[in-house]
């Protein structure tokens, strides 16, 4: 089982990376203003079909972690039941971004819950990463297992830059509306470049997060195992 879940862990990973990757490609097309608006939209049909799947993996890879955690016997303590409220809450959360995706800007009870939830989920990893990071035996364990605590935090570090996404696309929306209309100009085009170029940062900071989470994952530096 434990190496069940090991390779789910593994998989989302790799697919958010590539996923991700896809969409970085696809915005390209979206922000050129060389090419029509149709090709435009297609691009942008694609970037927001591939970006359905890191979505998905940055939630299940809560859960798919905190049941590494209960199986592995070096790990914490954890209740063997703790696993499956965590997968209940995933799935509900991954309700809640799907309905916001599918339908962009239609649900905004639903975008502002998810906005919360992400909010409550950056600051419970951010809080066990520093607590396992600075504890003598955090959890009750002597593993000293400081590279989980890293990893948690790098976690929680990656759905902010989702969030700092978030605000900095705010703009796109209407500027990308005027280029569909036919009316954009150069200061459209430039606010839609931007909103996109903003993000970079952002994602940058996802993509290291995520490399980093997974090398801490494999080596376990200083971990007594």
């Amino acid at each position: 089982m434990l190496e069940l879940f090991l390779y789910l862990h593994i998989v989302l990973m790799v697919f958010w990376l590539g996923g991700d990757l896809g969409v970085f490609y696809s915005s390209r097309f979206v922000i050129d203003p060389s090419l029509t608006p149709a090709a435009r939209l297609t691009a942008l049909k694609i970037m927001s079909g591939l970006d359905l799947g890191p979505k998905i993996c940055l939630i299940l890879f809560l859960p798919s972690g905190l049941t590494l955690i209960a199986l592995d016997s070096h790990g914490a303590s954890l209740p063997g039941w703790l696993p499956v409220p965590a997968w209940i809450g995933a799935a509900a959360w991954v309700w809640l971004m799907y309905t916001d995706h599918h339908e962009p800007g239609k649900h905004p009870l639903v975008r502002r819950l998810d906005w919360l939830v992400r909010i409550a989920v950056i600051a419970g990893m951010a809080g066990a990463g520093l607590y396992t990071l600075v504890a003598s035996r955090p959890f009750g364990v002597d593993t000293n297992p400081r590279w989980l605590g890293a990893k948690v935090l790098l976690y929680a570090l990656a759905i902010a830059a989702g969030l700092g996404i978030r605000r900095t696309l705010r703009p796109f929306g209407a500027a990308f509306g005027t280029v569909m209309g036919g009316a954009a100009g150069t200061a459209t085009e430039t606010v839609l470049r931007r909103s996109v170029n903003g993000c970079l940062p952002y994602v940058w900071t996802i993509w290291i997060s995520v490399l980093a989470a997974g090398l801490l994952g494999v080596a376990k530096p200083l971990a007594n195992l």
